[in-house]
């Protein structure tokens, strides 16, 4: 084992190797049936049955692939505690134990040099300074995506009116639509116009904007996770503290998972304290 291999590479080759063919794979397939069923002169079940084959092709490829990532992306770099959380993080393996991770397909080769493998998670991972990172990072609301959001209700709420206001029995359901409309386009202007830090991350600790300042030696647990699924799926940034926990949901920043992900192992590891 060489051991030469960044996280950062890792983590992108994993991405080429597996998640983007996965992707393709299952579009590919979802186009080609709907043109075939809409265009092509084959009956409209095969668009049903190209859905299925979509999802049961591209896990099948993921079932192989996963495997010989693993044990290239484990054998090659020498943080593995950092890649395997990273890994789980970015969707490209699942927790231990889960059901889905059980669905990985491994030769009896690949469930030898995995076991062999364990044994580097006894050794901590080393810490690599990057110096482009500041003392500090401060993370506020992401103008861009709240722009975005906002303009994208601006657009939406009057058409959903006018196509409601066509038929008469649609009246009372247009009225709600106005006031939900309204309400969520007043959240997505605070999120525009709202300047306050929600994250400030330094050498000496974090502080959010619904928990204040803890030094690093009085966290512990921090990460980030994704809870829910597909469009329902959300970032969060957690970690416990002497005043309790935290459970911050960081999407609408202007930051992503991986980025504050690194963020919080680089201070982490300035501060000298190893308890991620």
């Amino acid at each position: 084992m060489h051991e030469t291999v960044s996280v950062d590479e890792a983590i992108s080759k994993g991405h080429r190797m597996v998640n983007y063919p996965v992707m393709t794979i299952m579009l590919g397939m979802v186009i080609l049936s709907l043109y075939l069923g809409c265009w092509g002169g084959m009956p409209v079940w095969i668009i049903p049955v190209g859905l299925v084959l979509s999802f049961t092709f591209a896990w099948l490829y993921w079932s192989f692939m996963i495997t010989k990532w693993r044990i290239w992306a484990f054998e090659n770099v020498r943080n593995v505690h950092e890649l395997k959380r990273r890994a789980i993080m970015e969707n490209l393996i699942w927790q231990d134990n889960s059901i889905f991770e059980k669905t990985e397909i491994r030769k009896a080769v690949h469930k030898e040099k995995w076991q062999a493998l364990q044994s580097k998670f006894e050794r901590e991972d080393v810490f690599h300074d990057d110096l482009t990172i500041p003392t500090q990072t401060i993370i506020y609301y992401s103008k861009g995506k709240k722009y975005l959001e906002t303009i994208t209700v601006l657009i939406c709420l009057p058409l959903a009116i006018f196509l409601m206001l066509k038929a008469d029995q649609y009246i009372i359901v247009a009225i709600f639509t106005v006031v939900g409309g309204a309400y969520w386009g007043y959240r997505e202007y605070k999120g525009v116009i709202k300047k306050t830090p929600q994250i400030i991350i330094s050498n000496k600790g974090i502080q959010t904007v619904s928990t204040m300042f803890y030094e690093w030696k009085d966290i512990k647990h921090e990460e980030i996770v994704i809870e829910g699924y597909g469009e329902h799926a959300r970032c969060y940034l957690k970690y416990d503290h002497p005043g309790g926990s935290e459970h911050l949901q960081i999407d609408h920043f202007d930051t992503d998972k991986a980025a504050l992900d690194k963020l919080l192992t680089i201070y982490r590891g300035r501060s000298g304290r190893k308890t991620r």
